[in-house]
């Protein structure tokens, strides 16, 4: 079943360019695992701290496989960034 993931993040104050540059070297890595059918990051007008990942993908399968394909060391010097624990979920049509 093809669901989509979408997840949302806050920068702490000042990291907003430095968490949006993670966020895009994240999307380069996710958009070439198997079961992806796209990726894109969108940054809130209202407050350019909010940023959203919509993934579009084969199966949650696929997407919890991915999760593995970001390096633990990148992931620790992202929790940095955040202003608050980023929030995820599954959808589907």
């Amino acid at each position: 079943m093809a669901i989509t993931r979408i997840n949302q993040f806050e920068a702490k104050p000042g990291s907003e360019a430095a968490l949006h540059a993670f966020l895009g070297a994240v999307i380069a890595v996710v958009e070439k695992c198997a079961g992806c059918t796209s990726c894109r990051l969108l940054r809130s007008i209202e407050n350019p701290a909010c940023l959203a990942i919509i993934e579009d993908w084969d199966s949650i399968d696929s997407h919890k496989q991915a999760a593995h394909a970001i390096p633990r060391e990148k992931l620790a010097e992202a929790a940095t960034l955040f202003a608050k624990p980023p929030a995820g979920m599954y959808y589907s049509t």
